[in-house]
C-alpha cells in the first residue's frame, strides 16, 4: 500500500504530476531546447511497449531553416484545413456522435473563447487553426511517421510512444501539443523531410517551453468523471 511505503509514494506524486500537468499547450516561447535534452526525451519514451518489441516510431526533429520550410510549404499550399484529404489515415469519425460531438463542441468553445473567438468569426478561428503549421511558435516541430505495412496495434503502441515523450517533457519543465493536423498535409512535408512513400505521416508534435502570457495557455479541458466510463467486476 503506498501509505506504508513512502518512497512509492514519493514517486507516485512524481509521475502523476508529470501525467496531470500535461496539456497541448498553443503558444510557446522562442527558448531553444538543447539536441541533448530532446534526445534524453525520445530515449526514455522508446521505452514504450511494442507487440514483440517492434519499435514501430520514427521521429524527424526540425527545428530553425527545415521547421520554416515545412510551415511554408503547407501554408502557401493553397489547401484549408477543411479541405485537406485525410488520404492515408483518418483521425476523427465521417459524422460525429453523441457523447463525442458534445465534447469536441466544448473543447472549441472552451479554446476559442480563451482567444476571444466569437462562434461566427471564421477567419480568426482559421487564422488560430493555421498556427498548428508554425507548430504554435515552439523552437522544435517533430514529424512522426509509422511504415505503412504495419497494422492497427503498431498504431496502438505508437500512441503509448508518444505519450511518453509528452510526460518526458514535463519532467524536464517542458511542454508539447501533439498535432493531428500535419497529416493531410504528407505531400507538403515529405520533401521537405526526404521522407519515403513507405511511411505514414502519423501526427506533429511541438516542443518548447511555454508562454504563460498567452490566453490561450490558460485553457483547461475537463475529463468524464470514472462512474460514466469505468466498469468493474468481482
Amino acid at each position: 500500500m503506498l501509505e506504508n511505503n513512502p518512497r512509492i509514494e514519493g514517486d507516485a506524486e512524481i509521475v502523476d504530476e508529470a501525467i496531470l500537468s500535461r496539456r497541448s499547450v498553443r503558444a510557446f516561447l522562442p527558448d531553444m531546447v538543447e539536441d541533448d535534452i530532446i534526445r534524453a526525451i525520445l530515449a526514455v519514451a522508446a521505452r514504450a511497449p511494442s507487440g514483440t518489441n517492434m519499435q514501430p516510431w520514427k521521429v524527424y526533429v526540425t527545428k530553425g531553416e527545415s521547421k520554416q520550410r515545412i510551415s511554408d510549404a503547407i501554408l502557401n499550399s493553397g489547401i484549408r484545413a477543411e479541405k485537406a484529404d485525410w488520404d492515408e489515415y483518418r483521425y476523427y469519425p465521417t459524422q460525429f456522435f453523441e457523447p463525442y460531438l458534445t465534447r469536441r463542441r466544448a473543447n472549441g468553445f472552451g479554446l476559442y473563447g480563451a482567444l476571444g473567438i466569437g462562434r461566427r468569426e471564421v477567419d480568426k478561428m482559421r487564422a488560430q487553426h493555421d498556427r498548428n503549421f508554425v507548430f504554435f511558435d515552439a523552437p522544435v516541430g517533430m514529424i512522426f511517421t509509422i511504415d505503412r505495412r504495419l497494422n492497427q496495434g503498431s498504431w496502438i503502441d505508437y500512441g503509448m510512444f508518444l505519450q511518453n515523450i509528452m510526460v518526458a517533457a514535463r519532467g524536464r519543465g517542458l511542454h508539447t501539443c501533439p498535432q493531428a493536423a500535419f497529416a493531410p498535409y504528407h505531400r507538403q512535408i515529405r520533401p521537405v523531410l526526404d521522407i519515403p512513400d513507405e511511411e505514414i505521416v502519423v501526427c506533429g508534435m511541438a516542443l518548447g517551453y511555454e508562454d504563460t502570457s498567452k490566453p490561450e495557455n490558460a485553457f483547461r479541458t475537463d475529463r468524464v468523471p470514472l462512474q460514466e466510463w469505468v466498469t468493474f467486476s468481482e
